[in-house]
C-alpha cells in the first residue's frame, strides 16, 4: 500500500482539481496507435479461437489451453470497448460507439447499457450514500452490526472470493447482461440495446454450434469467456477494495478527491499491464476518463508522484481479497476480522 508520507506528498504538491486540468494534454487519441491497437488484439483473439477450435480434433484439452490464453484477448477487448465508451478511443464518436457495439458481442455485454451504468460508477465511486450501480457491494462497520444475523451471512457470502470472483463473473455476464439491469424504465434505447446484443450472441453460438458442434462452445467458448470475466471481476474489485480507499458521505464527497484517492493504481509486470490496457492506472483514469488506454503509460513516466499515489503490486493484492468492510473512524477498509477485534 502507498506510505503515508506518499499521500502527504501528493496533497502538498498539487490538488485533485489541479491534477484534471494538467493531465488534459494527454486526452488526445492518436488515430494510427489506436487502429494498431485494436488489430494487435482482435488479430489474435481470431487466430487463437480458430486454432483452439482445430485442435478439437486433437484433445478437448488442448483447446481448453488455447482458451485460457484466448481469454487474455477477450479482457483486452473489453479495455477497448471500454475506452469507446469513454469517448477516449477515437476521435469520432459514433465510430467508437459502434466498434463499442460490436466487441460487446464478443464480451457479452450490451455496450450502450454498459457505458451508461459505467459513467454512473465514475460519478459515485467512493460516494457512501450513492452505492448500487457500477460498484461492488460494500457495507461500513456500523452498518454490518446493524443487520440481523441472516443480514450478515448473506453479506459474508457475496465478499466470499469464491462467491465473487467465481459465480458473480458468470452471472454478470452471461444472466444479468441479457436484461438492462438497472435501466430497465430509462427509455428504449438500453431495451434495444441488450436486445441486439443478444441477438447477435445467439445468431453466433448457434452458428458456432451448426458448424463445430456443442464441443466448440463447451471447451473453447465457455473457458475463454469465463475467464476473462472472472479476471475483468478481480480487475474492477482491486481498483476501488483496497485499505487505504477512500469512501466519504455526499455532505464530504467530491468526484476528483474520490478518482485520485479513491483508486488504486495497480502496478503490473509488463506483459500483464499490456494484457489490461494500462487499466491499473486507474486513478488517473478516474480522473481523466477521456484519456486513451495507451497515454496512461505515458502519464506515469512524466509523472512520477501518480506513479508512487496509492500504488499497489500484484503481490499487495491479494490481500485486498480479505478486506469487507468501511471504517468510517479509521477511514480504511478493513476484514470482518479486523473489525471484531476493533469492536473489543
Amino acid at each position: 500500500m502507498h506510505s503515508a508520507q506518499t499521500s502527504d506528498t501528493l496533497a502538498a504538491s498539487r490538488t485533485p482539481a489541479e491534477w484534471t486540468r494538467i493531465l488534459v494534454k494527454y486526452r488526445e487519441p492518436i488515430l494510427s496507435r489506436s487502429l494498431w491497437e485494436l488489430m494487435v488484439t482482435f488479430a489474435p483473439f481470431v487466430a487463437i479461437w480458430a486454432l483452439a477450435w482445430w485442435s478439437l480434433s486433437i484433445s478437448p484439452w488442448l483447446a481448453m489451453a488455447l482458451a485460457v490464453v484466448n481469454s487474455a484477448f477477450v479482457v483486452r477487448l473489453f479495455m477497448i470497448q471500454h475506452d469507446c465508451g469513454h469517448g477516449a478511443f477515437l476521435k469520432n464518436r459514433q465510430i467508437g460507439d459502434w466498434i463499442g457495439r460490436v466487441i460487446g458481442v464478443l464480451t457479452l455485454t450490451p455496450y450502450d447499457v454498459w457505458r451508461r451504468t459505467h459513467s454512473i460508477h465514475h460519478a459515485t465511486t467512493g460516494n457512501l450514500d450513492k452505492r448500487g450501480v457500477g460498484d461492488m457491494p460494500t457495507l461500513t462497520v456500523r452498518e454490518y452490526r446493524e443487520k440481523s444475523w441472516i443480514g450478515r451471512a448473506i453479506y459474508r457470502l457475496i465478499r466470499n472470493p469464491v462467491f465473487l470472483f467465481g459465480l458473480v463473473p458468470f452471472y454478470t455476464f452471461f444472466l444479468q447482461h441479457r436484461l438492462p439491469i438497472g435501466l430497465m424504465r430509462s427509455g428504449w434505447r438500453y431495451w434495444v440495446s441488450a436486445m441486439a446484443t443478444n441477438a447477435a450472441i445467439a445468431t453466433a453460438l448457434c452458428g458456432l454450434a451448426w458448424l463445430g458442434g456443442i464441443d466448440v462452445l463447451l471447451f473453447v467458448f465457455l473457458p475463454t469467456t469465463f475467464l476473462a470475466a472472472a479476471t475483468g471481476m478481480w480487475l474492477f474489485y482491486v481498483q476501488h477494495q483496497f485499505e487505504d480507499t477512500v469512501w466519504d458521505s455526499d455532505a464530504d464527497w467530491s468526484v476528483q478527491d474520490a478518482a485520485l484517492n479513491g483508486s488504486s493504481h495497480y502496478d503490473l509486470p509488463s506483459i500483464l499491464r499490456w494484457i489490461t490496457a494500462n487499466i491499473g492506472v486507474h486513478h488517473v483514469h478516474h480522473l481523466a476518463s477521456r484519456i486513451p488506454f495507451y497515454r496512461l503509460g505515458e502519464v506515469i513516466r512524466d509523472h512520477d508522484i501518480l506513479a508512487q499515489s496509492q500504488r499497489l503490486t500484484l503481490w499487495q493484492s491479494f490481500r485486498c481479497a480479505r478486506l469487507h468492510l468501511w471504517d468510517e473512524k479509521r477511514r480504511r477498509l478493513l476484514s470482518f476480522a479486523d473489525a471484531r477485534s476493533a469492536a473489543v
